[in-house]
């Protein structure tokens, strides 16, 4: 109770936790924190396999709840990118009972529009042989049968009920590692939860499919092919990752959405949106031992099925260093990786570390060096991209202030880095550095969708949620040697992938 007490009363005053006469506390909190919650929270797989985390927290009548499917972009094949995403967006669409005024009557419309489909996608593949008078008239009969179809169709009815039941925050989301759909409800409307997204589970329907991938397609052009930050950072990964499938953009290559067959999206769907690919958390104002028995009652009689084996390629050392460049008519900025391990590596808890130092916030070096001091810069920043559950990216990025040029910043970013590889971090900076992350750390627990997607998060990367609790253990064992060690074994030339973005020509 008085671990429940403590975190109650941190997560109502955030402006406390961010002041330095507070880490003492939290100093004191974590270790009592970690070994609460792995009492409170109740684990259970039913016998499909599908995983329950399920965590009480009684300060108020409400819950968060979060699905998370073990795929992503990481899990497509070349040719067929972008599948993940746009199963996020279709699973939107509704089921046989949802999203439908007559799923009787709009299931032929369903499959006239998946053969004409098939025979439009079949002539436009042959290009210049294509027949272009063929193409007009199925092209006229697809939007023909889409409008009689449209009459039929009830627009977001997913998220209409979820709204006029109190729901907030209904959302979805897909990374390379992961798809998740998440919503917060008032708690005497879980079994409303259930019965919707295990209706989802059972009888998708993928309705709307071929102006979904306009919509998709619109999307990337936003993203992607007309954002110039966008185009650095798809080129950018692409350009790191030689063999491995984190070099695919999540949103699929242009021509792969395009062509997507709808046969081979349903083909994804089955094999990996099943209960023993999914791990399933519920916070807030629950009974377990209830939540169990609705859950088996909701959600056993969907099949399991047989998960692929995982991408086994490995990305292969890089033996010296890659740079590329990226025109657009757009101000000029820079993208540094270096190839690191992932989770539970050791060497992955110091890059934690490592982040902190030199890019998070007004206090971090190189904020100090080349905005303060230098003012080089406009932005600067640090993370790990593009996934967690392989081998990923510790990347610099930044933009230049004007007169200043790239290569000055690129030359700033390599002098830090030589700093941290030869000269060791005080202890005084490693203690604010723990703190930080201890604080981090509490604040997104503090909230129930936080624990939720945490829980959720590291159950699927991790495979074992407990990874949480032994994080910042972990970090309190670093010293300054293992952070000069680390910076020199990974951050050097040959391991490194730079990205600039320039100024088209005469622009």
């Amino acid at each position: 109770m008085k671990g429940r007490k403590i975190l109650y009363l941190l997560s109502s005053v955030p402006r406390l936790i961010l002041a330095g006469t507070c880490f003492f506390i939290l100093y004191l909190y974590i270790p009592a924190f970690s070994e609460t919650l792995d009492k409170r929270v109740i684990e259970h797989t039913l016998k499909n396999g599908m995983k329950l985390l399920l965590l009480e927290r009684h300060q108020s009548p409400t819950i968060a709840t979060t699905i998370m499917f073990k795929v992503g972009s990481v899990d497509e094949r070349t040719g067929m990118t972008g599948i993940a995403h746009l199963l996020e967006h279709m699973l939107f669409k509704g089921t046989k009972m949802l999203g439908t005024k007559d799923y009787k009557k709009e299931k032929p419309l369903l499959d006239k529009m998946d053969k004409i489909a098939v025979q439009l996608d079949a002539e436009e593949r042959k290009g210049e042989k294509a027949d272009t008078g063929k193409m007009e008239r199925l092209k006229a009969e697809l939007k023909r049968v889409q409008e009689e179809h449209k009459k039929l169709v009830i627009k977001d009815e997913f998220a209409s009920i979820y709204s006029k039941q109190g729901g907030v925050g209904y959302n979805a989301g897909t990374s390379r590692d992961m798809t998740s759909y998440v919503i917060s409800l008032p708690s005497n409307k879980l079994e409303l939860w259930a019965a919707i997204e295990s209706d989802r589970m059972k009888n998708p329907v993928l309705r709307e499919f071929y102006s979904e991938k306009d919509v998709v397609m619109e999307e990337r052009r936003m993203s992607y092919d007309n954002d110039p930050e966008g185009s650095l950072f798809e080129n950018f990964l692409s350009a790191a990752y030689t063999a491995h499938p984190y070099g695919m953009p999540t949103i699929g290559w242009m021509s792969d959405i395009k062509f997507l067959p709808k046969k081979e999206v349903e083909r994804f769907l089955k094999t990996y949106y099943a209960p023993n690919n999914c791990v399933v958390t519920i916070v807030g104002d629950i009974n377990s031992k209830k939540i169990i028995e609705m859950m088996e009652r909701y959600f056993n009689n969907i099949s399991p099925q047989e998960i692929p084996e995982r991408v086994w390629t490995e990305e292969p050392e890089q033996i010296g260093e890659k740079r590329i460049e990226v025109e657009f008519d757009a101000n000029p900025s820079i993208t540094i990786g270096y190839h690191k391990p992932t989770l539970p590596h050791d060497d992955d808890y110091v890059f934690d570390v490592i982040d902190f130092i030199l890019g998070s916030g007004r206090t971090s070096r190189l904020y100090k060096k080349m905005i303060e001091e230098k003012r080089i810069a406009l932005s600067v920043n640090t993370f790990s991209v593009p996934g967690s559950r392989y081998p990923n990216l510790f990347v610099f990025n930044g933009v230049p202030r004007a007169p200043h040029t790239v290569k000055e910043l690129e030359d700033a970013f390599y002098e830090e880095v030589e700093r941290l590889k030869n000269e060791p971090i005080s202890q005084r900076e490693l203690e604010k550095v723990i703190n930080h992350l201890e604080a981090h750390h509490i604040r997104q627990l503090g909230s129930n969708r936080g624990m939720s997607d945490t829980l959720a998060y590291y159950q699927t990367v991790a495979e074992d949620w407990k990874y949480m609790m032994t994080h910042i253990d972990k970090i309190r064992k670093i010293t300054p040697d293992d952070v000069m060690n680390t910076a020199k074994k990974y951050l050097k030339k040959s391991n490194r992938t730079v990205a600039v973005l320039v100024k088209k020509e005469g622009k």
